[in-house]
């Protein structure tokens, strides 16, 4: 049975929020097609999405013309600033909640799934500089800091930019096994030795 992850785009999404899980979850599934997993972008609306450093890219899908989604990722950036109160984003994101599906954020995209009140009385982490927000956007928000990624069962919450590769790949780990992930982790040859 196909597991089909859609990663969302919007304006002003931080390109690396979208573009490091993409990378690991696509070269998954195309590395491992018996492994049956499906990656596809998806946006609100048709049309072209300008990211945060001015990255311009077309969705494969919209909400309306998506399949069913299993696992969504939702990147942050600027541009979740906007959407909170946006009833017709919580409700969107709510709703894939409560159809069983794997919600997933990178950096501020955490601040979404709190607006939809995911996070209420659960962990959760963030960029570091929205750690404050995130916990004012909720009740009993447990904020984690420190933490590169938050897998609270339903929801994983992972904290600024590159933490969403680590967090792609703990969702290899969660929906195959720590082998597979370790054979795409050497695949993208990511092994961070930051020089600075």
């Amino acid at each position: 049975m196909t597991t089909r992850i859609g990663v969302f785009l919007f304006d002003n999404a931080e390109e690396l929020d979208w573009a490091g899980p993409w990378e690991v979850l696509g070269s998954w599934a195309q590395r491992f097609p018996d492994d049956d997993i499906e990656v596809f972008t998806l946006a609100r609306d048709a049309g072209e999405v300008r990211c945060a450093k001015g990255l311009r890219v077309l969705a494969d899908h919209t909400w309306d013309t998506a399949p069913p989604i299993d696992v969504l990722v939702y990147p942050g950036g600027q541009g979740t600033r906007a959407q909170l109160g946006d009833e017709a984003i919580v409700g969107w994101v709510r709703s894939l909640a409560d159809s069983g599906a794997l919600v997933t954020s990178v950096c501020t995209g955490s601040l979404v799934l709190a607006d939809a009140g995911l996070l209420d009385g659960k962990p959760a982490t963030t960029h570091w500089g929205a750690l404050d927000t995130l916990a004012s956007l909720g009740e009993d928000i447990e904020v984690r800091g420190e933490d590169r990624f938050v897998d609270n069962g339903q929801i994983i919450t992972a904290a600024g930019v590159s933490a969403g590769i680590d967090m792609a790949l703990h969702l290899i780990v969660r929906l195959h096994s720590r082998e597979r992930a370790r054979e795409v982790r050497r695949f993208i040859q990511y092994d961070p030795e930051p020089p600075v």
